[in-house]
């Protein structure tokens, strides 16, 4: 019993002062408060999932990175920053900003005209009803699996900061988050997320400027990280990637550019509907264009405060991380990097800000997942396969049921969460699983008129089965021959194997699609017009000025990358 009590002592590294708790239960009637009044405006279904469109280009924008800079995100990345160096900002700018350009300028246009409520929604137009409820089951069971991972992310927070009990903030935290989207659909949560994300940039802000005033700038943070970690390379992007011995995370320059560029980010942020829900918010085909590009300037700044901190970790902590794993009393996992920083710099009021930065994050994180699951149930599977004909109040009904349900079956995920070493490979291992084949099959139907229905089943279960098994294979008996052949090398670490297993699934799901395609008959073309780029009138923003044209500032977007992956190169 004693040393039970002496380990609560050791995990809890700070206190609350009054300050900092009147600053944490403020955020959180504030968000209830938001909740509660958007109610009115979530009337009917397509004010409850798709907030009315009425959304402005900047309040998309906004909204569609906050749905994805969740605590997940802020504990994860800085964690795998931790584990990886600055190879992990990859996932920040060649696997997203390319990928999050084309969704404005090449993709938009078709969810937008076909007024669809999910990517299943297309694919029900694409493809038939297999494919479509096929994309919608293995999407609710990906969104209520990285809801559960949201949730012990943040308890991780709780845990390792405050010395809150875990059960205890998962509870907690998942019933706010349950009452205002379920009170105010897609608006509560885009309107909470806007927030949330200048919360997080005001809170998450405190430690990169605080660790780099400590370390006295870039470069002093790099030569203490090579003199605490002698021999590695934690602070090189590309020139390291020639070989998969010669960086921390085993990945060659072929897994980045073609399994997580090509690939990976490309299916996420163009098929997963957590995050092109917000979009489809849009007021207008010129706000969904350039919501995403705006967004795309955002992210390009999101690794100061996700990836800086893991690598100020390297630099300042005293002692080292582990993998999860391998954890020994007394010890710190690398997903415990961010609250370790926390603990380390922010006094009483700092804290506060700190500790409502996170659970903000989570709450976006949360938030999405589950809005878009009631979404994706009620429109993608309730309606068209349990009652078609209901009146629209009821399925506004389903879908607060549907959110209630979600969280708590979410909190179910979260305990399974725990049981794996690493947050963000059991991550990306599920956008292996979930994303990169359904990208293959809903960027196939945009782009060949040519492809079937009973291709496109095909091809997304043989994406996703090979995936699955792919994945069993490199973590299972004799894994390192499994790993040296689906991942290229033995030496190919969790995130490089997801990776290359994201590349292969959809390598898979295309040749099944093409197969089956030669083999079956097309759809007439007056089936397709709207759904498949060649015989779509696409539509194009009203005549505006050079500045304000979205295909101008995704320009500048791409040469703003280019330039940041010459100065990390």
């Amino acid at each position: 019993m004693a040393a039970t009590l002496g380990m609560l002592v050791t995990e809890r590294l700070v206190r609350l002062a009054p300050v900092d708790l009147a600053i944490v239960v403020f955020y959180f009637v504030l968000v209830l408060g938001i909740g509660f009044y958007l109610k009115r405006f979530a009337k009917t279904g397509e004010d409850f999932f798709m907030a009315g469109r009425e959304m402005t280009a900047w309040v998309a924008g906004l909204a569609f990175v906050s749905a994805n800079l969740g605590s997940l995100e802020l504990l994860g990345w800085a964690g795998s920053a931790y584990q990886y160096g600055i190879l992990a900002a990859h996932w920040y700018w060649i696997g997203a900003i390319p990928a999050m350009i084309f969704l404005g300028l090449v993709m938009m246009p078709f969810y937008y005209i076909s007024k669809t409520h999910s990517v299943p929604g297309y694919l029900q137009l694409r493809y038939g009803t297999a494919a479509s409820g096929l994309s919608a089951v293995t999407f609710a069971i990906m969104t209520i699996l990285m809801s559960g991972v949201n949730m012990y992310a943040m308890a991780v927070v709780m845990k390792v900061v405050l010395g809150w009990d875990l059960n205890f903030s998962i509870f907690v935290s998942s019933i706010t988050v349950a009452i205002y989207v379920a009170a105010g659909g897609l608006f509560s949560a885009i309107f909470n997320e806007v927030l949330q994300f200048f919360l997080i940039w005001f809170g998450a802000l405190l430690i990169p400027i605080l660790g780099l005033m400590e370390t006295g700038g870039w470069q002093g943070m790099v030569a203490r990280i090579q003199h605490n970690f002698p021999g590695q390379d934690f602070t090189h992007m590309w020139s390291n990637l020639g070989h998969f011995k010669d960086n921390p995370m085993g990945m060659h320059w072929t897994g980045i550019v073609f399994g997580l560029a090509m690939v990976q980010s490309m299916g996420y942020w163009t098929t997963d509907f957590l995050v092109v829900q917000r979009v489809l918010s849009a007021k207008d085909i010129r706000s969904a264009k350039l919501a995403p590009v705006i967004g795309a300037f955002f992210k390009m700044a999101v690794p100061v405060i996700v990836i800086l901190p893991g690598l100020l970790g390297l630099a300042l902590l005293p002692m080292h991380l582990y993998p999860a794993s391998d954890l020994q009393a007394g010890q710190f996992s690398y997903n415990e990097v961010l609250p370790l920083m926390l603990a380390r710099y922010c006094g009483p009021g700092l804290l506060g800000l700190g500790i409502t930065a996170l659970v903000a994050g989570f709450m976006a994180g949360m938030a999405g997942n589950v809005s878009a699951f009631a979404t994706v149930w009620t429109y993608d599977l309730y309606r068209p396969f349990i009652r078609k004909n209901a009146p629209d109040r009821h399925y506004v009904s389903m879908g607060r049921w549907c959110t209630l349900i979600g969280v708590f079956v979410s909190i179910g995920t979260a305990y399974l969460a725990m049981g794996f070493a690493s947050i963000m490979d059991y991550v990306q291992a599920l956008f292996g699983f979930f994303i990169a084949p359904l990208f293959g099959t809903v960027l196939l139907g945009m782009m060949w008129k040519r492809v079937t229905r009973a291709a496109g089943f095909w091809g997304l279960l043989a994406g996703t089965i090979s995936s699955i098994t792919m994945f069993l294979l490199m973590h299972g008996k004799s894994s390192e021959r499994w790993v040296a052949l689906f991942a290229l090398s033995p030496d190919a670490k969790g995130l490089a194997q997801d990776m290359y297993q994201s590349l292969w699934s959809c390598v898979t799901c295309v040749v099944v699609t093409l197969l089956v395609t030669v083999v079956t008959k097309p759809r007439p073309d007056a089936e397709l017009k709207g759904l498949v780029y060649s015989l779509t009138e696409v539509a194009h923003e009203d005549r505006v000025r050079l500045l304000h044209r979205p295909v101008f500032w995704g320009g500048v977007a791409m040469a703003l990358l280019a330039v940041l992956q010459i100065i990390f190169w």
